[in-house]
């Protein structure tokens, strides 16, 4: 007998079985891979809290307007508290607190980022938003970015991936928002700012870079690219005993704005579309919810969001 005919005496290969390990490999790996990304994606959204010092700066680039006049430069810094108050497996929120003179606190904005969330509002114009539904695979592997104002009412949303590539960490979305807050008592000749966001994190910290467009909606829906400006808003990161004073602000003030947050959530759950008012009896909103005593019930925070809801 041949002595390497053992060698050659296999048995017949079950192909199904062999497809079958390698399909089930596959996935096991897929699933493993979409898993980690996603835990680093909620390390990264996590990096953004801490506290820092930070620089607002914008300047307007060009425009197709004959004759417009660039607006001046803004610059700005201030010291800022970023907290995370809620921490789920789908869903990170991220409560920033603006420190003025060592002293005063006060509620700034807020970021939720929501996992491969399918329903957002979008910005229209005027202050009204129009509830988006997103399909289940376009948003695969997606975080979106909720921001919300000072008073917890929407502002912009958008849906991106978190690339982590070359070193980078970063999520990029360009979406509707309503005029900036150091722009929206001066300027009356657009309606809409288109942003395009990035977030990147940093060896400092993080920046959140935005190439924007002021634009003119009309009524019958005709729009007018009024200008374009450039923005940074860095992140310093900086010891988080300089916003102690911060921290012990939301330790004696979370509960009441937590109720702010639930009113929202079930007000909205039940529109389609959104008109918030200016003003009811000649003040804002937040000056409503900031004079909320720490122990306001449910009741008294939903009454005031009615008022303001068209």
């Amino acid at each position: 007998m041949h002595k390497f005919k053992n060698l050659f005496d296999l048995k017949p290969i079950n192909m199904k079985n062999r497809v079958l390990t390698v399909t089930l490999t596959l996935l096991t790996a897929g699933v493993t891979f979409a898993q980690s990304t996603k835990r680093k994606d909620q390390e990264t959204i996590k990096d953004m809290c801490g506290c820092f010092e930070i620089e607002f700066k914008y300047a307007e680039t060009f425009s197709d307007q004959e004759g417009y006049k660039k607006h001046d430069d803004y610059y700005a810094t201030a010291l800022e508290w970023a907290t995370l108050i809620e921490d789920e497996k789908d869903k990170l929120a991220i409560q920033h607190l603006l420190i003025v003179q060592d002293t005063m606190v006060i509620k700034h904005w807020r970021q939720d980022w929501e996992f491969e969330n399918t329903r957002l509002f979008t910005y229209q114009a005027d202050k009204s938003w129009t509830l988006e539904d997103l399909d289940k695979k376009e948003v695969k592997g997606q975080w979106t970015q909720k921001v919300y104002q000072v008073d917890d009412s929407p502002r912009y949303s958008g849906s991106a991936t978190w690339v982590h590539v070359d070193g980078r960490d970063e999520w990029q979305n360009s979406t509707p928002a309503p005029l900036p807050r150091r722009e929206y008592t001066k300027r009356h000749d657009y309606n809409i700012m288109l942003r395009n966001n990035q977030v990147q994190l940093t060896d400092y910290g993080w920046l959140h870079e935005q190439d924007n467009k002021k634009i003119a909606e009309d009524n019958d829906g005709s729009t007018t690219n009024i200008a374009e400006e450039k923005g940074y808003n860095s992140y310093k990161r900086v010891p988080d005993s300089r916003c102690a004073v911060a921290q012990k602000w939301w330790v004696e003030n979370q509960d009441v704005w937590k109720k702010v947050r639930a009113a929202w959530e079930v007000l909205l759950a039940s529109k389609d579309q959104i008109k918030l008012k200016s003003k009811v009896a000649d003040k804002r909103l937040y000056e409503y919810l900031f004079e909320l005593k720490p122990e306001a019930g449910s009741e008294e925070i939903k009454a005031i969001l009615t008022q303001f809801v068209e």
